[in-house]
């Protein structure tokens, strides 16, 4: 059972990493060479590591999916109309749509977490419930807080607003859900 335990947090890790070594690349080529650089690496890397997820895991996650489409899409516009407003723009859409999709689940009485991370927790109809209403207003919430930044700091700041700033959010909203996952186990 150890050994069982241990393999699923090395994969759980590796999910991890794949899905956020491309933005660590779009940072890290950004600073160097600037959004457009950062831009074309992004989206490499993005589609490198969905197929790689495909190869070792056998499919490749709903979220980072959808979240890859719009990285190809708005980092080509970006690139090809040479417009940084593209880039902007796709945290607030790809969030403002998963939180459209979550609260229009919750609308027609099916938590969509449920079927999408079903596997990893097993929870009451209830948690699912209620966690699938808290991570639709976290990504609504993300949406606005994209959209506030990026019209009203530079370009540099937004861009580290990426790493420094979301992505420890959403790390501490995830671990503010362990008292609900918790709560509403089902064994």
């Amino acid at each position: 059972m150890n050994e069982q335990a241990s393999q699923s947090e090395r994969s759980q890790i590796l999910k991890l990493g794949l899905e956020v070594a491309p933005l660590v690349l779009f940072f890290v080529v950004n600073s160097y060479r600037g959004i457009f650089w950062g831009t074309g690496v992004f989206v490499i890397a993005t589609v490198v590591s969905l197929a790689l997820s495909r190869a070792v895991f056998g499919r490749i996650p709903v979220m980072p999916f959808v979240s890859g489409i719009f990285v190809v899409i708005f980092g080509g516009l970006t690139l090809v109309l040479q417009d940084a407003l593209f880039i902007k723009l796709k945290p607030t859409i790809v969030n403002a749509l998963f939180s459209i999709i979550l609260f229009g689940g919750l609308l027609f009485g099916r938590p969509l977490l449920g079927y999408l991370m079903g596997d990893v927790f097993r929870l009451t109809e209830r948690g699912w419930t209620v966690l699938t209403f808290r991570w639709a207003l976290f990504f609504a919430f993300l949406a606005i807080l994209n959209e506030v930044v990026w019209r009203n700091f530079s370009e540099s700041f937004w861009i580290s607003f990426k790493i420094w700033g979301v992505m420890p959010l959403t790390m501490a909203f995830a671990l503010a859900q362990i008292g609900l996952l918790k709560r509403h186990q089902v064994d």
